[in-house]
């Protein structure tokens, strides 16, 4: 028995129908079928379209589908990009607030610095008319007292201002504490005088005379200073034993400036930046400092 052929799909019979109608001699055939021909062309020719219009139908269905899934993706895009606008604006907040703290800080640091340095000057300013007077051994003032004391120590090492009338001592006594905690060593003497000019002709005398004695023993007289500006003043003290050795003229001028003579003239700088700037250009100094 033959086995019969599954019919071609419909809608390729449809095609191949209508392609073979369209091919056909119409001249040939009867009125009749004619129309008939034509018929069955304008049915395949239908069909056809029909079948077109659904894939053009299908085909926009799917542009729809990219133009959404692009829509959502740019939207995504667009909510990442919000966030990234968002963090970055965080971002420079947070460093502006760090900004304004650092500077917060740093004026605070300022007003401490000034606070401190008014505090320095007026504790400095009331020591003005005080020297003190170091190296002078534990109850030698027994007998005189500590103002006779100092009267002696003034008369033995400045004879020539033993009468003079603007050097008057207001009070003198010993300090509560030792000046230097590490090592045994007396208590220094604070000697206040009732004019500053006094205190500064017995100061400019000690200088011109720079060995100070008492009975025999070596003292030395210095100003009356705050701990902070002794501290400041100490970091001039190698430089200036350099100065000194080299007959500079050095001095140590309120609160902390080192001045010396070079070349003819007194200079004077507040600080060792300052020195170390002037100091590269005037190589004969390097050479005078160097190992300092």
């Amino acid at each position: 028995m033959t086995k019969q052929r599954n019919p071609p799909p419909k809608k390729e019979h449809e095609e191949t129908t209508a392609r073979d109608l369209t091919n056909t001699d119409t001249s040939k055939m009867s009125e009749s079928e004619s129309r008939i021909t034509i018929i069955r062309i304008l049915a395949g020719v239908e069909n056809t379209l029909e079948s077109l219009s659904a894939e053009i139908k299908e085909v926009k269905n799917s542009q729809n589908e990219i133009k959404n899934a692009i829509t959502e993706l740019q939207s995504r895009m667009d909510a990442a990009a919000a966030r990234m606008d968002e963090a970055e604006q965080r971002i420079s907040d947070i460093e502006d607030k760090l900004i304004e703290n650092n500077e917060a800080e740093k004026q605070r640091e300022i007003k401490a610095k000034e606070h401190d340095l008014r505090i320095r000057e007026i504790s400095d300013s009331l020591k003005r008319n005080n020297i003190r007077i170091i190296g002078v051994p534990e109850e030698e003032e027994r007998e005189t007292g500590i103002e006779g004391l100092c009267e002696q120590m003034i008369a033995e090492n400045f004879p020539n201002l033993g009468k003079d009338t603007d050097i008057k001592i207001q009070e003198a006594q010993r300090t509560h504490i030792r000046f230097n905690k590490n090592r045994p060593s007396t208590r220094h003497i604070i000697l206040k005088f009732t004019k500053y000019s006094g205190k500064e002709r017995i100061m400019k005398a000690a200088r011109e005379k720079k060995s100070l004695t008492y009975k025999g023993r070596q003292i030395r007289f210095a100003a009356d200073l705050s701990t902070e500006t002794w501290q400041a003043r100490r970091e001039w003290w190698d430089i200036f034993s350099v100065f000194n050795q080299k007959n500079m003229q050095p001095r140590i001028l309120y609160p902390a400036r080192l001045s010396f003579k070079i070349e003819g003239k007194m200079k004077g700088f507040p600080d060792k930046q300052k020195l170390k700037e002037f100091v590269t250009t005037k190589p004969a100094l390097q050479e005078i400092l160097r190992g300092t």
